[in-house]
């Protein structure tokens, strides 16, 4: 009995490593996750999991990839795969960014990483620019590449693929010199020569003032203002703005830190203007998507998920909750529009991965049955387990991209 166990654990290890070593089709469907290790005692990871609904394998690991850099805090990576396979992720902690080569989705690598550019260090956030090149929010001054924060405004600086920098410019506006102008997130307006920055810490300074954006000119980085956003009727819906999501009218979508969107219109011309449309309860809201006229929102309050419908953007309808679990921390949220399904990892190390699905027509959010790790339990578990690239742990999952 054990000699034909044996037999078959080697055979299915074979066919593994020949699945691995096939190249994958265009048609192929992966889900990219960028993994940390919570003790700090390994290094951030990049795991591949199948996410193709109709293989077999949907929900399982497919491989995973070790890098050069010890863990600190593995936390963003870009929201959506870049059409050069060349994906940017960070530890903003350790104050580096890796960047893989995922164009074999079954053979990542990392093929580079970058510190401080231009002046400026700690990245937050990445955005693809139309030339390819990535432009990215970095919070801080450089104190010679070393984790410092401090400073009250940091920059923007634009990235090839190869982590060189092309240009830089500085957030820095002398009529909020004793305000903490902490660049976090970002989205790019081509149409209009516009990019929307908002400004959050990482860390605890000026969290409480935090409540402006800025918008600078696309074509030359020009900083054309600081604007307030809107404290709304509990008087704290514009604390700590973070991630900014382009709705179908055009008018930019941004989520705060205590759970409030703000919609800014007019950014086009000289007096942009934000109001708070809605406010999920509690606080801690995490990364936002929208999906056609659908925003759905991570909410650590009621640990899952709440979509509103945005299709009039002045007032927003809520049209569906998700509830996880009562141990379910919610954070990061990112839509694949072929699959057209949501990947929506958790803040604690060691929890579970969801695809969600999102019905279209009402805005109603489901659990993937059918995605299911090796456990058999609907989602993919990064519990202490044998990774591999060679390392055992639990994993602090952040990140989460589809292939395209």
């Amino acid at each position: 009995m054990f000699r034909g166990f044996r037999l078959f654990a080697l055979a299915s290890l074979a066919l593994g490593a020949a699945a691995q070593s096939q190249p994958a089709k265009s048609t192929d469907r992966y889900l990219f996750v960028w993994v940390g290790d919570p003790v700090k005692t390994g290094n951030d990871f990049l795991a591949v999991v199948d996410a193709d609904p109709a293989s077999p394998a949907y929900g399982k690991l497919v491989t995973s990839v070790g890098t050069d850099q010890k863990s600190s805090k593995a936390h963003h990576t870009e929201y959506e795969m870049p059409v050069s396979g060349m994906l940017f992720a960070n530890d903003h902690d350790a104050n580096r960014t890796v960047i893989m080569d995922l164009r074999n989705p079954r053979q990542p690598r990392q093929a580079g990483a970058f510190t401080s550019l231009g002046g400026y260090s700690m990245p937050h956030s990445f955005a693809r620019l139309p030339n390819g090149n990535v432009l990215a929010t970095f919070q801080y001054p450089d104190h010679g590449g070393h984790m410092v924060m401090g400073g009250k405004s940091g920059g923007l600086v634009e990235i090839d693929d190869s982590g060189k920098i092309v240009r830089s410019a500085s957030n820095a506006d002398p009529a909020f010199a004793d305000e903490g102008l902490l660049p976090y997130g970002l989205a790019v307006l081509p149409k209009i020569d516009r990019v929307i920055v908002t400004n959050s810490p990482m860390g605890d300074d000026f969290l409480l003032t935090s409540n402006t954006y800025q918008l600078f000119r696309l074509s030359d980085l020009k900083l054309l203002g600081t604007y307030r956003l809107d404290p709304g009727p509990r008087l704290n819906g514009h604390i700590s703005p973070e991630e900014p999501r382009i709705g179908p009218d055009g008018a930019a979508y941004v989520q705060t830190l205590s759970c409030g969107v703000q919609r800014v219109t007019g950014m086009e011309g000289p007096a942009p203007k934000a109001r708070l449309v809605h406010q999920f309860p509690g606080s801690w809201c995490g990364v936002p998507t929208i999906a056609g006229h659908y925003m759905v929102q991570s909410v650590p309050d009621i640990h899952g998920f709440i979509v509103l419908d945005i299709a009039d953007g002045n007032s927003p309808v809520e049209v569906s909750r998700l509830v996880i679990g009562s141990d379910f921390a919610p954070h990061w949220t990112a839509w694949d529009p072929n699959s057209r399904r949501l990947a929506v990892t958790p803040q604690k190390p060691g929890e579970r991965m969801y695809l969600l699905k999102l019905d279209e027509k009402s805005g109603a959010l489901t659990i993937d049955e059918a995605f299911r790790g090796a456990d058999g339990q609907p989602g993919f578990s990064f519990a202490k387990q044998s990774w591999p690239h060679g390392w055992t742990g639990e994993g602090a999952p952040h990140g989460a991209v589809f292939s395209r």
